[in-house]
């Protein structure tokens, strides 16, 4: 199995966001905008209905709510917050439908099983990805993991405890998870350094 990694420079996912934006690749969008926010796996990602965004009276759901999954194959809930970005993508795909069915997924392929809406894949999420990374010129080796992976990454980056990280992305240990997240040791290092030197 290949080794993927997270997206580390910012500009780079900045760039794919605004690829795919452009392109009116709106669900696409807000499955990676999700992704990289939040620790949630591909596969919870991929079995959301309209109505865990959707209010009662059909309005999405404001900036700051509280958005509940129930985790693919699962009866264990998992929760986010829908963040300014991720409203934004989620806008943007909403507004694209005449009509919503609060039982459809979010992300529908075109494709129908005996008549009814079913998600896109995880095979085809692997395959849009790398296509689109490609597009932007991102050399690094892409895969559905390199998502929660550059979620994780970039909390570590933003200086969040390495070990509330670790309980988030439901990883055994430390070490693991610094793997996980490709910090290297040099990196570690230097973070050790700005803490050993804030002379308080």
């Amino acid at each position: 199995m290949n080794i993927v990694y997270p997206i580390k420079d910012r500009n780079k996912i900045e760039r794919l966001k605004s690829f795919m934006k452009n392109k009116g690749k709106y669900r696409e969008l807000l499955m990676f905008t999700i992704a990289i926010n939040t620790p949630l796996r591909i596969t919870d990602i991929l079995s959301m209905k309209w109505k865990n965004f959707l209010t009662h009276s059909e309005e999405i759901k404001v900036v700051n709510s509280r958005i509940t999954v129930v985790k693919a194959g699962k009866s264990k809930e998992k929760s986010f917050v829908l963040t300014s970005s991720i409203y934004e993508a989620l806008r943007l795909h909403f507004n694209r439908y005449p009509y919503i069915s609060r039982e459809d997924y979010v992300f529908a392929s075109q494709k129908t099983k005996n008549g009814r809406n079913w998600p896109i894949t995880r095979p085809y999420v692997w395959a849009l990805l790398n296509k689109y990374a490609k597009a932007v010129g991102i050399k690094e080796r892409i895969g559905v993991h390199t998502l929660r992976k550059t979620f994780g990454y970039h909390l570590y980056q933003k200086g969040v405890s390495i070990n509330y990280i670790r309980k988030l992305l439901n990883e055994p240990t430390v070490s693991a998870t610094l793997h996980y997240i490709d910090v290297s040791t040099e990196e570690l290092e230097r973070r050790v350094g700005e803490f050993l030197t804030l002379n308080l």
